[in-house]
């Protein structure tokens, strides 16, 4: 039997160009997402290799009948999102936070918890975070805690869950559909001066993301690190 792998936010973004990368690699995938539309619409340009469900990683009971009806499995990725978009600190409010916390830290934790019964014991997990944690961007306070949050578990699951692999890929700045909260053309300024920045001298594809998971997927002898896909703009750009 080929690796199986369940992708978990599968459906868009770089969860769907993990899936598109390891299912032309040979993997057996199964991606999940909490939208019909986005599945069916995924599921007909990944091609009949891919398989997948509609599951909300938010609802235990929703991730625990997925997973029983997915079976054995030997990688999980863990790819979901909360709200998109900034805030500045003094307008954010608790309902947000939650929302926040729910859609991403909550979401995370419950998809691994609920994928263990069925992770093959050499396996791994790999989850995504982003550059706000341990960043000081103004305006991302929220997004800041709950990424961090994501990467505190990192370590200390490659520890409790070993042999186990448990790893997490951090993305920059990223070219998908969680900057659509910005008009197109405030979009395209805000990468041109986010690319001018960076010593790679452009913003990330979410295939650039999906290639360090397939690293993180592959590479048997990594675990508890974080890998940071950023083009370098934590160094700044050269002078």
């Amino acid at each position: 039997m080929r690796n199986r792998v369940v992708i978990v936010g599968g459906t868009s973004g770089i969860g769907l160009a993990t899936a598109r990368r390891l299912a032309s690699h040979g993997r057996e995938v199964i991606i999940a997402g909490r939208g019909a539309g986005r599945l069916a619409a995924a599921l007909a340009e990944l091609g009949p290799d891919v398989t997948g469900q509609t599951v909300d990683a938010r609802d235990e009971t929703d991730l625990a009948r997925f997973f029983d009806e997915v079976g054995p499995i030997d990688h999980l990725v863990v790819t979901v999102t909360g709200p998109s978009g900034t805030t500045p600190f003094r307008e954010l409010g608790l309902d947000l936070v939650r929302q926040h916390v729910d859609g991403k830290l909550l979401a995370h934790t419950a998809a691994i918890q609920a994928a263990l019964p069925h992770l093959a014991a050499g396996g791994s997990i790999a989850l995504v975070s982003a550059a706000s944690a341990g960043g000081s961007m103004p305006t991302t306070a929220a997004l800041a805690a709950v990424n961090a949050g994501v990467e505190a578990m990192v370590p200390v699951l490659a520890v409790e869950l070993a042999p186990l692999r448990v790893n997490a890929v951090s993305p920059g700045v990223i070219d998908t559909d969680w900057w659509s909260f910005l008009p197109d053309g405030a979009r395209a300024e805000v990468f041109d001066s986010i690319a001018l920045s960076t010593p790679a001298g452009r913003v990330g594809t979410a295939d650039d993301v999906a290639h360090a998971i397939e690293f993180l997927v592959d590479n048997s002898f990594t675990t508890g690190i974080v890998v940071r896909v950023d083009g370098g703009a934590r160094l700044g750009a050269a002078k």
